[in-house]
């Protein structure tokens, strides 16, 4: 059944850029704020009001086509997109139809390429408040500035294109173009479907509205699917229509009979010439392009011996990345003498622990552990996000501290947490913690083969059964008991040099 039918997917993305001001005129644009305060003469469409173009939406604008490996045109220029809706208020969009400003990319998600038909930018409309039979409208967002990337009909299934808005949330976050926050609209994505017999090519399109969360895309897509093939089966024909996600009833609902590009007369607009962008603005644009989320997994891989999933985690939020290589360059590199926070000197860094594994390499592991751990449960129980890592009393120096300190054995793992949670509560240097709660570890060979001789004579019949019997397990049983003793005895001796030490002891 799986190869009798073909899906054909494609998604529309719409994502608010980070310009700070609407994308014709001076006023805000941003999240929130009274109903119909960030509106002037050009957003309501007033006669006689002209439009100005903000280039830094053009600029981030570019940023993702760059990064989606698209080509700029020689020329762009902007259409008026006809349509009558309440939220509209000039009654037609300013948008890209014939040159939109990125053509022809790609990305690459787990092996595939999805190709990017384009990446045009537009003017957004404003909101509808639905409450029993009154409708209300915000204007705040009409104008604010979007930008719409169009996928190739690439996606074969929901889990694929739900894929593709994550990893395209991440890179316009990393970019520092969108916030990408799908709970407040900054991201929403329309998807297209259609379901057709193997090899006859697309079938009747269906489009999925407003979808204003991954997963609503996975979940809405797999049912389109199923109805389709449902439908095929029984030999009805599909309907082309607009189609919503409804969540509670878990299942896509008709908004109305879809309407055709020819619908929309889009036609230049007057106000706004045609320009070029130029080599200098465009090199500009390519300099000052941010590392992509997916170079960035691979190199902290290569760099840190991390694993994939690993890396993929600490890079899901750049905060987060930022966090873990400034605490590993730490370690990493020698500090400057007006460094007055450096906790330990250079040669400890690279020293070789026991022997067999380098301190950096140990290190920058434990970090990560540390931060995707018990970092990522302070957050989440103090309701905070990864971009609180900023201003975490919990700093990368002070994590480097802790994860150096157990690295060299001089601080026990079980004591290292602890002191991650009293550094986040109590906002103070870790030296100071550890040194009051007496948890820094007796490394002092010599030290504690003394206290284990004493330990043995005070437990001369443990000792003396430990030494004599033929039972392996029950040796190791009576050397734990002593081991016990010895560390009870010493307060914070290194467990493993114990061991060690009394094994040594008790063997025959």
């Amino acid at each position: 059944m799986s190869g009798k039918y073909q899906s054909f997917i494609g998604l529309e993305v719409h994502i608010h850029l980070l310009t700070g001001r609407k994308v014709f005129c001076g006023c805000i644009s941003a999240f929130g704020g009274e109903p119909n305060t960030n509106v002037c003469p050009v957003c309501m469409g007033y006669p006689g009001a002209l439009p100005r173009l903000n280039i830094d939406a053009v600029r981030m604008t570019c940023i993702a086509a760059f990064a989606l490996n698209c080509r700029i045109p020689e020329k762009t220029w902007f259409e008026r997109k006809q349509y009558f809706y309440p939220d509209m208020p000039k009654n037609y969009q300013v948008t890209q139809f014939t040159s939109p400003l990125g053509q022809g990319g790609y990305m690459d998600i787990d092996g595939k390429r999805i190709r990017i038909r384009e990446c045009h930018l537009e003017e957004d409309s404003g909101k509808m408040i639905h409450t029993g039979n009154v409708s209300s409208l915000d204007y705040n967002r009409a104008g604010a500035p979007l930008l719409e990337i169009v996928t190739e009909p690439d996606f074969e299934n929901g889990e694929e294109a739900e894929t593709f808005l994550r990893q395209l949330r991440r890179m316009v976050r990393y970019l520092e173009i969108s916030d990408g926050s799908m709970e407040e609209g900054s991201l929403r994505a329309d998807a297209n479907v259609s379901v057709n017999f193997h090899g006859q090519g697309p079938g009747k399109k269906v489009e999925l509205k407003n979808l204003n969360s991954s997963r609503f895309v996975r979940l809405g897509l797999d049912y389109e699917i199923a109805r389709h093939r449902q439908l095929l089966d029984a030999g009805e024909e599909v309907i082309q229509d607009s189609r919503q996600w409804n969540e509670s009833r878990g299942e896509t609902i008709s908004m109305r009979r879809k309407e055709n590009a020819n619908d929309y007369r889009y036609f230049p607009e007057p106000d706004l010439p045609v320009f070029a962008l130029d080599a200098q603005f465009l090199q500009q644009v390519r300099d000052s392009l941010a590392e992509l989320p997916a170079q960035r997994m691979k190199r902290l891989q290569n760099d840190y011996a991390l694993s994939a999933e690993q890396a993929d985690l600490i890079c899901a939020e750049k905060e987060m990345a930022d966090y873990f290589e400034t605490a590993v360059k730490i370690i990493n590199h020698e500090p400057t003498q007006t460094d007055t926070n450096h906790f330990f000197d250079i040669e400890q860094q690279v020293r070789v622990v026991r022997g067999e594994i380098s301190s950096f390499w140990t290190t920058s592991g434990r970090i990560a552990n540390y931060l995707l751990t018990d970092i990522m449960r302070i957050l989440n129980r103090d309701g905070l996000s990864p971009s609180s890592l900023a201003s975490f009393a919990l700093t990368p120096k002070r994590l480097a501290y802790i994860a150096a300190e157990v690295s060299l054995g001089r601080l026990s793992s079980k004591n290292a947490r602890e002191a991650l949670e009293l550094i986040t509560a109590e906002n103070r240097e870790p030296d100071e913690i550890i040194r009051e709660h007496g948890w820094h570890l007796i490394t002092d060979t010599q030290a504690i083969a003394d206290a284990v001789r004493e330990v043995c004579a005070e437990e001369s019949s443990t000792f003396t059964e430990a030494k004599t019997t033929d039972n392996p397990k029950r040796r190791l049983s009576l050397a734990s008991f002593l081991a016990g003793k010895v560390l009870k005895k010493m307060g914070s001796a290194d467990p493993k040099i114990v061991r060690d030490q009394v094994e040594k002891a008790v063997t025959p």
